[in-house]
């Protein structure tokens, strides 16, 4: 029996030429000259940030009265180095040749630092509400500990304030870290209000324009997200158009339910589970699949 042909040796020198023609192409700054945030730097930055936040919950557990404020002091410190290096890596991927990048990193990581007691603020109205939103919750510092839904807030609260100063990369490279650990993605672009509650959490997705009210809770699978988006006279996406729900105060979302476009979720809603919703609902509306197909909000 003969033996089959051997098949073709690939020719790899063309597959490494081949490959370095398209890095060379996906910018036109030297290679030599590329400088980004690193990802592993960013995901232990974010573990220090939750050492801060929740001293004693996170990084090391050995602490004291005592010894509080120096273990605070001294792991700023760190933060603040390794926040610089990131966000001016960050600065210098669009412009090499930056020179004031580091003093720009410098002062955008200092006012990052000083929202820091604000976020933990709102973080401790979330684990409250994860613990009273979920019979199964034996104490707050389960859900601090064990939430996937309080990691993936926490994260986006992190990101969001680092938005807001204009840092670049840092806060999407964080949410999506979050979104790869949690299977939860929220853009750091959305504005949340405190007591925000995410139950089981898997497949969320709320999107960068999404403005969320106090006390909302949400469960598995909601998407908070956009209908379609406005095209320039060149056919390319409008950026920052709101295009996202507005979710007012006390509204509860149930799972799977799919929310498209800018409107508007009345304060005091439910929207049921597998609701396709593309209007806005008045305060006090409950939408379920029954009534929402025959157009008529109960």
């Amino acid at each position: 029996m003969k033996k089959p042909p051997a098949a073709p040796q690939p020719d790899l020198h063309a597959v490494v030429e081949a490959l370095a023609e398209a890095s060379t192409a996906l910018t036109e700054m030297p290679l030599g000259r590329r400088e980004f945030p690193s990802r592993t730097a960013v995901a232990a930055l974010v573990e220090d940030l939750r050492a801060l936040l929740f001293p004693g919950y996170f990084g090391a557990s050995e602490l004291t009265l005592d010894t509080l404020r120096y273990h605070l002091g001294a792991r700023m410190d760190r933060v603040l180095h390794s926040l610089c290096d990131q966000i001016q890596r960050g600065l210098m991927a669009s412009d090499p040749a930056c020179t004031s990048c580091g003093d720009r990193a410098k002062g955008m990581a200092l006012a990052f630092l000083a929202k820091l007691p604000e976020v933990r603020h709102l973080l401790a109205t979330d684990i409250q509400a994860g613990f009273e939103g979920d019979p199964a919750a034996t104490s707050p510092e389960e859900v601090l500990f064990s939430y996937p839904g309080l990691l993936a807030v926490a994260s986006q609260r992190l990101a969001h304030e680092l938005l807001k100063l204009g840092v670049p990369l840092l806060p999407r490279m964080i949410t999506e870290h979050a979104h790869s650990l949690t299977g939860i993605d929220i853009h750091p672009g959305a504005r949340i209000g405190e007591r925000f509650f995410i139950d089981h959490g898997t497949g969320v997705v709320i999107g960068e324009t999404c403005v969320i009210g106090r006390n909302v809770r949400i469960y598995q699978g909601v998407t908070l997200g956009a209908k379609s988006f406005p095209l320039d006279a060149e056919g390319h996406p409008v950026k920052g158009v709101p295009r996202h729900p507005v979710v007012e105060d006390d509204v509860i979302i149930y799972s799977n339910a799919t929310v498209l476009g800018r409107i508007t979720l009345g304060r005091g809603s439910a929207i049921g589970g597998n609701v396709w919703l593309t209007r806005s609902v008045p305060p006090g509306s409950v939408i379920t699949q029954a009534n929402e197909k025959d157009g008529m909000p109960s």
